[in-house]
């Protein structure tokens, strides 16, 4: 049901502005204005392309859909068990939202949350933000003529079609920088609708699928050699399982059936992407991010308005103790930050907390899959500071960082978790880091050739099980146990 709404004086600018207390019927009226507002800018591209002129007029109608809530101190509602769905403070929230072919079971579920919880009607209008022609041209319900693709064409054309304006595309809530503006809104969600349009164009671009098939748990590796055994997983997977219903891979290929032979393209994107869908969206979503804090900082980053459960390393690493040897694991409970990617976003004297359900998971997860039980597992497990750098040569500086390893307590190094799980923090993305050693260089143990192939032979295979074991036991234990109100602000927006 819904009733008509007389708010417009508590959102000002937005248009058709309706109160629903039917989550159902709002998210349908999310769906609605996008679909129709992003068809008419690719039915308008095309006339232009045949010589029409186009209307500014109309294309200022085509706009993101925005999501509002109104809570007075009487509808407060503070169990201090919820971390999200929830709104702590009395005010006015709001923001756009994009592609609800994508994110329709998250509107879902947190429109659904905030009604329940606050007993309060969701206002769903026509924002005053202009949905930019690039990331309508992404997704749209209109065929856009093939030309559409000469982009040098798009960007110099003088018309009423927006572009995207990086001036107000930002992560000042996620920072926990912002400040609303002079109308005293608050922000619904951690990321408007154009800062995830935004992510969604540049995860397509690096690792080549479409934004639509991203899962809600991730694993991260460093290394193509763990792609095959993911792969071979997730086809034994299609044969043996019901769980699963497809594997994606680079360049959108979509394979039903176990007994496929997945072919995999020649030409890979930088990031490349595997993913191991449920018809739930609870799938696995595997991703190669290749080497250096830079990398991991790209792909979290986009990652994060998926708003996915969890995401996982799982990488190679150099062992600092003597003790340890080729092949350990490393879990790591802390991080010392030499990456120098997110140094403005969330400075370095800011803690990275471990998540102790994926501890917990991962720990679990060695024991099963490795068969180890008290005492042998410490053997062969290391729980402890992992360094990150942005060196990627640090070895010839050893004996200048000897002292920090020392100092830190450090077991391992690498050059990606530390990223990883601080950008996990900073997007309130459940996160956790499990390492195997590969090399010992401060003890001269260096990764040879031969010795290389023999070792990444014998634990790809293992390492890449026990991340999937994780995986199966968070998702078994229930993702609400995963998010933490450790990784909620003073004043979060309500959404997830």
């Amino acid at each position: 049901m819904s009733l008509n709404g007389n708010s417009t004086n508590l959102f000002p600018g937005i248009k058709d502005l309706v109160a629903y207390t039917d989550a159902e019927k709002a998210v349908e009226a999310i769906e609605e204005i996008y679909n129709k507002n992003s068809t008419l800018i690719g039915e308008a591209f095309n006339r232009l392309l045949e010589g029409e002129e186009v209307s500014e007029s109309l294309l200022a109608e085509a706009t993101y859909p925005y999501v509002g809530i109104h809570i007075t101190p009487k509808d407060l509602n503070l169990d201090a068990r919820w971390s999200y769905g929830v709104v702590v403070e009395a005010g006015i929230y709001g923001g756009t939202v994009t592609r609800p072919d994508i994110f329709k079971r998250y509107f879902m579920d947190q429109i659904s949350l905030l009604i329940e919880r606050h007993k309060v009607p969701i206002y769903i209008g026509a924002s005053n933000w202009s949905i930019p022609l690039p990331f309508a041209m992404d997704h749209t319900p209109a065929q856009l003529d093939p030309r559409a693709l000469d982009m040098g064409q798009l960007w110099q054309m003088q018309t009423g079609f927006a572009l995207p304006n990086l001036t107000r595309v930002n992560d000042d809530i996620a920072n926990c920088t912002y400040r609303p503006g002079s109308n005293g809104i608050k922000p619904v969600s951690m990321f408007s609708g154009e800062r995830v349009d935004y992510s969604l164009h540049r995860l397509h671009h690096y690792t080549g699928t479409s934004p639509d098939h991203f899962q809600g748990f991730v694993l991260l590796t460093n290394y193509q050699r763990y792609v095959d055994e993911f792969v071979a997983f997730g086809m034994e997977q299609l044969k043996t399982s019901k769980d699963y219903e497809s594997l994606v891979i680079p360049g959108d290929a979509i394979y039903h059936h176990g007994n496929d032979a997945v072919i995999l393209p020649k030409n890979l994107p930088q990031m490349p992407a595997y993913h191991l869908k449920r018809k739930d969206g609870m799938g696995i979503t595997f991703i190669n991010i290749g080497v250096g804090p830079t990398n991991a900082k790209t792909i979290t980053d986009h990652l994060a308005v998926l708003r996915p459960h969890c995401w996982l390393m799982l990488g190679h690493c150099a062992g600092l103790r003597s003790t340890q040897v080729l092949g350990d694991y490393v879990l790591a409970h802390g991080y010392v930050r030499e990456d120098n990617v997110l140094n403005q976003d969330l400075p370095t004297w800011i803690p990275v907390p471990p998540i102790a359900e994926v501890q917990v998971a991962l720990q679990h997860a060695v024991e099963n899959i490795s068969n180890h039980r008290k005492m042998p597992l410490k053997a062969g497990m290391r729980t402890g500071t992992v360094v990150t750098t942005d060196n990627r040569n640090w070895e010839l500086r050893s004996d200048e960082l000897y002292e920090r390893f020392r100092q830190s307590r450090a077991i391992a190094l690498d050059m990606e978790s530390a990223t990883v799980a601080a950008n996990g923090f900073r997007f309130r993305v459940p996160y956790g880091t499990l390492l195997c050693i590969s090399d010992k260089p401060i003890h001269g143990e260096i990764k040879l050739r031969g010795m290389a192939n023999n070792f990444y032979k014998e634990r790809v295979n293992q390492h890449l099980k026990i991340g999937l074991e994780a995986i199966r036991l968070l998702h078994e234990q229930g993702v609400d146990q995963l998010h933490s109100r450790k990784l909620r602000g003073f004043d979060e927006p309500p959404f997830r």
